[in-house]
C-alpha cells in the first residue's frame, strides 16, 4: 500500500506548491500563470532591479526549492515532477519572467537532467538578450572517484550566499564568483537506515537491512558508498565527520548544516546534533544550521551533514535575515549552558522501628503482588499493554526488601505510609507508580493528623481520584479499592475482601474504560475481562485474611 497522503498523483506537486504559497507567513510568493506543466514559483515583490537567483529541480526535496524563494535567497524556483528535472521550457520561462538588466544566476545540482535542461534554457535565454550565468553544485563527497559528484543538501548554502550577494546589489559576475567559491568550500555526506518510497507505489522491503545503515546514498535513494552494520548514533556521526575532515581539512572554521532527509524524528535529530558537537569536529565548528529538514528525500529515514569552510563574507551571508519559509537561521555554537541548582529531595526522614503485626501485613501485601505478576500481565495483555503485573511487582519487591532488611518505620503508621508513597514514585514507574504514591502519601499525611486509618486511606483514595481523573465505574482499580475501603471503615475485613472481589468482578461487565490504557480499547475486547488493577486490589485484600 502507498505510504503517502494525496488525492491525484498527477496533481500532487501542483497541490503541494499551492499549499506552500497560501501558507507562507511572508505572503511573498506567487506562481507563474502559464501552461500547467510549467511550475515556477517567484517572488511577488520582485522588481528586477538586482541579479535574479534561480534554482530548482525535481520535487520531493521539500522545502527545497520553493521554500527558499524570498528576499535574501532565491528569486524563483522551477519545480519538476517527483525526482524529475523541470523541462527546458519551464526553466526558460522562469528566466524570462524574473531577469532584468542585471542578469540572473542559475544554481543547479549536479545531475545530468538538471545540467542539460538548465544549461539549454540558459543558452536560449541568451538569444533573447538576457545575461545568464550558471554554477553547478557537487557537494557530495561520498564517492570520491566520481568525476560528477552529486548536488545534495549543501546546495542550500549556495542559495543563501548567492542570494545575499545579489541582495547587496553586486554584479552578476561577482554573484557568480561568490557562489562558485561557496561550491568549492562545501562538503556533504548523508546516511540512512531506510531509503525513500514513491507515492502511488506499494511499500516494499528496502535494500537496507535491519540493523544497518547506508553511507553516502543520494537524495533520490541512489546507492551509497558502503553499508555499515550499526545504527549507533556516535559511530555513524564519527564516520561522516571523518570524511568531512578529510575534505575540509583540520584547520578550517566551519558552519555545519544538519539536514533531516525526511523521516527522522526530532528527538533523533537533536541527539545527532549532540554527537556532532562532541565529535572530532568540535573544535572547528563555529556555527550550526539546523537540525532541520532543508533538502529532504521524501520519507527517507536518514540525515546528512554539510560543512562549509568559512570566511568573513560567508559568515555575513549566512547570518543575514531572509524572508523564506524554509531557511533555518544559523546560530553560533556555544558551550552547553548549565544553571546551578540545589536538588530538593522529598525524602522521608523516618527511623526504622519494629512491629511484628505490621511487618506481617506488609509481607502479605508485597508477596501477593509479586506472586500475581504473571497472571496480572496476562490479563492486562488482553486490554492494555501487558505490564500491570510487572509494574505492581516492581514496587512490591522494593518495599519487601526494605521490610526484610528492617528499614521500615513499622511502628509509625503515618511515616510508613509516606515512605511507601515516596518509594513507589521512584521505583514503580509509569502513571500507576505516581497514582499509588499519591494514595499512600496523602493517606500518611491524613493519619498523621490523628485520623482513623480507614478515613486516612479513603482520603488518599480521594486524592488519587482527584489527580488521576478516574472514579468509580471507570473500570480501574478504584472499582475494587473504594468499596473495600468503605467496608473496612465499618470495621469488617471480611466485608472488605468481599467488596473488593465483587468490585473486581463487576469490571468484567463494564463496556467502556474511561481511564488508563484500556480506554483506547474497543468495547468488544473488554467484555468479560476483569480490570487487572482491580484484580490486584482484590487479591491483596484476600491475602490479608489468609495471613491473619
Amino acid at each position: 500500500m502507498s505510504r503517502f497522503f494525496f488525492n491525484d498523483r498527477k496533481q500532487m506537486v501542483n497541490d503541494a506548491i499551492e499549499g506552500v504559497i497560501i501558507s507562507s507567513r511572508f505572503r511573498n510568493l506567487t506562481r507563474l500563470d502559464t501552461d500547467p506543466a510549467i511550475r515556477v514559483v517567484v517572488r511577488k515583490d520582485w522588481k528586477k532591479s538586482k541579479v535574479a537567483i534561480i534554482s530548482g529541480g525535481g520535487s520531493g526535496h521539500e522545502p527545497a526549492h520553493v521554500g527558499f524563494v524570498g528576499k535574501g535567497m532565491l528569486t524563483a524556483a522551477v519545480c519538476g515532477d517527483l525526482f524529475a528535472s523541470p523541462s527546458v521550457e519551464a526553466v526558460l520561462n522562469a528566466i524570462v519572467a524574473v531577469t532584468g538588466d542585471r542578469g540572473c544566476l542559475l544554481i543547479v545540482k549536479n545531475y545530468t537532467g538538471d545540467r542539460l535542461n538548465f544549461g539549454l534554457a540558459a543558452e536560449r535565454a541568451k538569444k533573447h538578450g538576457l545575461k545568464v550565468e550558471m554554477v553547478i553544485v557537487g557537494d557530495d563527497i561520498s564517492l570520491p572517484d566520481n568525476k560528477q559528484p552529486r548536488g545534495i543538501a549543501g546546495t542550500v548554502l549556495v542559495h543563501k550566499i548567492a542570494g545575499f550577494a545579489a541582495e547587496q546589489g553586486k554584479s552578476l559576475s561577482d554573484v557568480r564568483d561568490i557562489a562558485q567559491l561557496a561550491c568549492d568550500n562545501i562538503a556533504s555526506m548523508g546516511v540512512a537506515m531506510q531509503t525513500c518510497n514513491l507515492p502511488g507505489q506499494d511499500g516494499e522491503e528496502g535494500r537496507i537491512k535491519g540493523g544497518q545503515v547506508e553511507l553516502g546514498l543520494g537524495i533520490h535513494g541512489e546507492p551509497g558508498a558502503n553499508t555499515v552494520n550499526s545504527q549507533n548514533s556516535h559511530e555513524i556521526v564519527a564516520s561522516l565527520v571523518k570524511c568531512l575532515r578529510e575534505k575540509t581539512g583540520t584547520q578550517a572554521r566551519l558552519a555545519v548544516l544538519i539536514n533531516n532527509l525526511g523521516a527522522t524524528s526530532a528527538l533523533e535529530m537533536a541527539l545527532l546534533t549532540k554527537e556532532l558537537v562532541h565529535s572530532e569536529l568540535k573544535d572547528q565548528i563555529n556555527y550550526l544550521i539546523g537540525p532541520a529538514a532543508l533538502v529532504t528525500a521524501l520519507d527517507m529515514k536518514g540525515f546528512s551533514l554539510s560543512a562549509i569552510a568559512l570566511n568573513d563574507i560567508f559568515i555575513e551571508a549566512l547570518q543575514a535575515e531572509v524572508e523564506t519559509v524554509g531557511w533555518q537561521p544559523m546560530v553560533k555554537l556555544e558551550p552547553l549552558s548549565m544553571q546551578k541548582h540545589s536538588v530538593i529531595r522529598a525524602a522521608t526522614q523516618a527511623k526504622a522501628s519494629e512491629n511484628t503485626a505490621v511487618k506481617a501485613l506488609v509481607t502479605s501485601i508485597t508477596h501477593t503482588l509479586i506472586g500475581q505478576e504473571n497472571a496480572l500481565n496476562a490479563l492486562d495483555a488482553k486490554v492494555g499493554d501487558g505490564d500491570t503485573g510487572s509494574t505492581f511487582a516492581q514496587g512490591a519487591r522494593d518495599i519487601a526488601q526494605l521490610n526484610e532488611d528492617d528499614k521500615l518505620p513499622l511502628n509509625d503508621t503515618a511515616a510508613l505510609l509516606e515512605l511507601i508513597g515516596e518509594r513507589l514514585a521512584m521505583v514503580m514507574g509509569g502513571s500507576s507508580g505516581v497514582l499509588m504514591s499519591i494514595f499512600f502519601t496523602a493517606s500518611g499525611q491524613k493519619f498523621a493528623k490523628k485520623q482513623p486509618l480507614a478515613d486516612a486511606l479513603l482520603f488518599g483514595l480521594e486524592q488519587m481520584k482527584r489527580y488521576g481523573g478516574a472514579d468509580l465505574g471507570d473500570r480501574t482499580l478504584i472499582d475494587a479499592l473504594q468499596p473495600a475501603l468503605e467496608a473496612l471503615k465499618d470495621g469488617s475485613l471480611n466485608a472488605a475482601v468481599k467488596a473488593a472481589q465483587e468490585g473486581a468482578n463487576a469490571t468484567a461487565q463494564m463496556q467502556k474504560a474511561n481511564a488508563g490504557r484500556s480506554s483506547y480499547v474497543n468495547s468488544d475486547n473488554l467484555k468479560g475481562v476483569k480490570d487487572p488493577g482491580a484484580v490486584a486490589i482484590a487479591e491483596v485484600f484476600a491475602g490479608l485474611t489468609l495471613s491473619k
